[in-house]
């Protein structure tokens, strides 16, 4: 299961950056196949699938949708397999119904991956995989930057997480992240939904006491 959760706390706990496990839900619970409805990604053939995905779907926004408000988000087209991933993910539906599972205020709101049963459907049918980093495009990592956390997975290369992601909210920047995690778009419109989030009380695991669910993602 990949997952990889960023720490801060009031005492800018961000600089000792370290991985948790999935979170549960609170109150819940390759060669490519003959056919598309078989096709299951693996690392062996999703930089493929991606770089041939990447020349024909050439979307780069996306509106998370909340009971919050709406974020609008522009991914970076100098990271192809990293938006190529997160339209394919939007356009199969994935990110409907999943949370914001990590959130520490003044840091990082991160959401799209949990260990809730209909998560690991959904993955199960999409396929296990990583991406590789993509660090050297210029992009830092501004307040509202969008970026992909590395698998918890014993991982030097620091390989990419393909179902989540976290965004800046620190008003200053995580620059520390630079060099080891891929900024792959930011937000143009919905900070203050952010910074809404981002202030909501948590549980000791920094999952927010009251469920944040993304209502859908949809191509915007």
């Amino acid at each position: 299961m990949f997952l990889l959760i960023i720490s801060l706390g009031c005492k800018d706990k961000s600089k000792n950056y370290a991985p948790n496990k999935v979170k549960s839900v609170k109150k819940t619970e390759v060669e490519k196949p003959k056919t598309e409805k078989e096709f299951i990604l693996n690392n062996k053939n999703a930089i493929p699938f991606f770089y041939e995905f990447e020349k024909n779907n050439k979307e780069n926004l996306v509106r998370i949708i909340t009971d919050y408000g709406n974020i609008d988000i522009r991914l970076f087209d100098n990271t192809p397999y990293h938006r190529a991933n997160f339209i394919y993910l939007t356009k199969k539906n994935y990110f409907e119904g999943e949370y914001f599972h990590r959130v520490v205020q003044g840091f990082i709101i991160q959401g799209g991956n949990s260990d809730n049963i209909k998560t690991s459907q959904k993955r199960r049918k999409i396929g296990r995989y990583l991406l590789p980093p993509d660090t050297r495009k210029g992009h830092r990592h501004h307040r509202g930057i969008v970026s992909m956390p590395s698998s918890e997975i014993e991982n030097p290369h620091k390989l990419a997480s393909p179902y989540e992601f976290f965004i800046v909210q620190k008003k200053d920047g995580a620059y520390h992240l630079d060099g080891n995690y891929t900024a792959f778009g930011k937000v143009v419109k919905g900070m203050n939904v952010v910074d809404i989030i981002s202030n909501l009380k948590t549980d000791k695991r920094d999952w927010p006491i009251d469920n944040v669910r993304f209502k859908t993602v949809i191509l915007n």
